[in-house]
């Protein structure tokens, strides 16, 4: 038998054993993250069902105001600039049809039902998301988790479930800022840059959107916001390995979380498709 013919079934098996590893490590995270947010809805409803569960008010606003209020100005920047170049980017091809007051139906309905909530989510992964890993991290690497526990108080609901609604209610009121900032911008550089009517544009995007393409997009944000909080909450709970083990928290909770809302915006896409809300 030749030596190349020895080396295939090699090549293969490793190849097969590689991809059975990224299996196994995206069925861990799954599982992982559901039983953590199934925590988080246990101590949620303990906090409105029980009264002896006092909800942790002051910690939410916090957390707040240091993942979404911090984070409008990049989201402003960002969405300001997608905007611009979708008005760019249309108005060529619909000049050859003498179609270019549509960019602003396209601006709008490919804002309010795809970027704004994609791009604010990928936006606040890299602003917040890696900095909760990183702050759960460096509570686990300094035994302040297993302080929190010998005080018999739960992590999950002092750490974990004001990050998780911080992020999800963060990451909406931010596709509302997002949203805006992109049609506006859109509309800036179609007004004064390639000659479309003000009240034309504004008339087409009002004619075009309703409130499915306004709620549709919202309801993705809250849901790119849970995935957000609970990857994030979740990789820096399970820091192993010192301020090695927090940094590879940190790139974990930016390369799932960018992966996870992509293909979760994949699946509502192609589930509003099919109920003919697209």
């Amino acid at each position: 038998m030749s030596e190349h013919a020895t080396r295939r079934p090699g090549i293969v098996l490793q190849a097969l054993d590689a991809w059975g590893d990224v299996w196994l490590r995206a069925f861990a995270l799954i599982g992982g993250v559901a039983w953590l947010l199934r925590d988080v809805a246990s101590w949620l409803w303990r906090t409105v069902a029980l009264r002896r569960y006092r909800f942790g008010r002051a910690a939410l606003v916090s957390q707040i105001v240091r993942i979404g209020v911090r984070s409008i100005g990049i989201v402003l920047l960002v969405s300001a600039a997608i905007g611009l170049i979708l008005a760019l980017q249309m108005a060529p091809p619909l000049q050859e049809f003498g179609q270019v007051d549509k960019t602003a139906n396209i601006i709008a309905v490919a804002v309010l039902r795809e970027l704004g909530p994609l791009i604010a989510a990928v936006v606040l992964t890299g602003f917040a998301g890696a900095a909760i890993a990183a702050e759960i991290g460096t509570m686990v690497v300094g035994e302040e988790i297993e302080a929190l526990e010998a005080h018999a108080l739960n992590p999950v609901r002092f750490l974990v479930v004001p990050r998780v609604l911080a992020a999800t209610a963060s990451l909406v009121l931010l596709t509302v800022i997002g949203d805006l900032s992109s049609i506006i911008s859109g509309g800036f550089m179609a007004v004064q840059f390639l000659g479309v009517p003000y009240e034309l544009y504004k008339a087409n995007t009002l004619a075009q959107v309703d409130n499915a393409d306004f709620l549709t997009g919202l309801f993705k944000a809250g849901v790119f916001g849970m995935i957000l909080g609970s990857i994030a909450c979740y990789n820096g709970l399970k820091v192993t390995g010192g301020a090695e083990g927090v940094g590879r928290a940190t790139t974990n909770t930016v390369v799932q979380t960018v992966v996870a809302v992509i293909l979760s915006d994949l699946l509502f896409t192609s589930i509003f498709y099919a109920l003919g809300w697209s």
